[in-house]
């Protein structure tokens, strides 16, 4: 058994970038991955299982990319898996969160993922607009402790703020 396949993974993707380039790279990743996402957001109702090995044969592609595809998804799911014991022949079961998993998309700016034709069998166009509103708004940075040009200075001199620090 190959445990050192998430090494293999990480070693991969720092040799890909080095030998073809960023660019090349996502270019072969975003394909497999929108793969794989189409035939697991297809069958949503069902746990998707695999072994990295079959996946990756299924796809025409290698067991790190797949590895790759597993580490991406690891945070979406109900359960996270142990990637750095997983094998290529493990059988894996994803449980995936798919609210948590859209999100995840809208997050990483994967146009390419969380506009898939297969999430309309999943959640309507108002769950979606939901969903896009409930990921802008948790990333909205608010300062709750904002000082008013004319509340006393923080720096504790006892003058207005817009005559001692805010000048």
């Amino acid at each position: 058994m190959n445990y050192e396949l998430y090494k293999q993974w990480t070693d991969m993707v720092v040799e890909y970038v080095k030998t073809k380039g960023e660019q090349a790279f996502w270019n072969e990743y975003m394909e497999i991955e929108k793969a794989i996402y189409k035939e697991i957001l297809a069958k949503h109702k069902d746990n998707f299982k695999f072994t990295i090995s079959d996946l990756a044969a299924k796809h025409n592609t290698t067991e790190e990319f797949v590895m790759g595809f597993v580490d991406g998804i690891n945070d979406s799911l109900k359960e996270t898996l142990d990637l750095e014991v997983l094998s290529a022949n493990d059988e894996i079961s994803l449980q995936v969160d798919l609210e948590k998993l859209y999100i995840n998309m809208l997050d990483a700016k994967a146009e390419y993922l969380y506009t898939l034709p297969q999430w309309e069998g999943i959640f309507s166009p108002e769950k979606r607009k939901e969903l896009q509103k409930t990921y802008r708004e948790s990333v909205i940075v608010r300062n709750e402790n904002k000082v008013g040009r004319n509340d006393p200075c923080p720096c504790g001199s006892g003058k207005k703020y817009k005559k001692c620090c805010g000048k």
